[in-house]
């Protein structure tokens, strides 16, 4: 159980360059939720419903973070700052990051009558901060979900996702940055967070430039012209 534990806290350690020891670590309100959480979930597969929800609801209190009993969380979930919500049917698997004010909420059956509503997170996911994934759908393997990014369709292996509708930011699925990125989209030179709906746009503007020509050349019978850098030259790099 203790090595169970220091490889939690190392798990944290190598995705956060904040704490300066793993006792730091313990004071993490996420750490306290996870823990909490594990209470409150063998509660609730007991059906000691009202044992559950008062943990859970200790757990809120204490941490600003709402994990519903039912959810299903894998190894090694680590949960930055806080104020989350997870819901009842959702599933997290392992090494799975979550930055602060993310959902992982659901769709509300109109029927009423209760089922797999919300979202299923693989293993090796980031989300970044403000994200709301919501629905019963599949995040895939390390797939990276952008600030504020709003999911409500499936997500490939891989993929980074930003904006509203979440799209695709251009990376190929066989060819995603394999390290792990804090905040759940490409940082340093190969993106730039503070820029990023800039160069979302810049890139769709040049692959539109690219396909425009395509369709003159194609009217007039002439030679493509060369392929527009930039966009293309980032894609080369693994980037956006």
């Amino acid at each position: 159980m203790l090595r169970a534990l220091t490889d939690y806290l190392d798990s944290i350690r190598s995705r956060d360059p904040a704490p300066r020891s793993r006792w730091e670590i313990l004071l993490y309100p996420g750490l306290l939720a996870v823990g909490l959480h594990r209470i409150a979930h063998w509660f609730f597969r007991g059906e000691l419903f009202f044992l559950a929800r008062l943990v859970n609801h200790l757990s809120r209190f204490l941490t600003a973070i709402d994990i519903h009993p039912g959810a299903k969380i894998g190894k090694h979930l680590f949960i930055d700052h806080g104020f989350t919500v997870i819901g009842e049917t959702a599933e997290i698997g392992d090494n799975v990051t979550i930055y602060q004010c993310v959902t992982l909420g659901g769709t509300n059956p109109a029927d009423g009558v209760p089922g797999k509503r919300h979202p299923t997170i693989a293993n090796d996911v980031i989300i970044g901060s403000g994200a709301q994934i919501l629905g019963p759908i599949l995040v895939g393997e390390r797939a990276r979900i952008g600030a504020n990014a709003v999911v409500t369709k499936e997500v490939p292996d891989g993929a980074t996702m930003v904006g509203v509708r979440a799209r695709s930011t251009l990376v190929e699925a066989d060819d995603y940055q394999r390290d792990f990125i804090p905040y759940g989209t490409p940082c340093s030179e190969k993106y730039d967070p503070s820029t990023q709906k800039l160069e979302v746009l810049q890139c769709e503007m040049e692959q539109m430039q690219k396909r425009l020509g395509q369709l003159v050349a194609e009217r007039d019978g002439t030679e493509p012209p060369e392929e527009i850098g930039g966009c293309a030259e980032k894609d080369a790099q693994g980037g956006t």
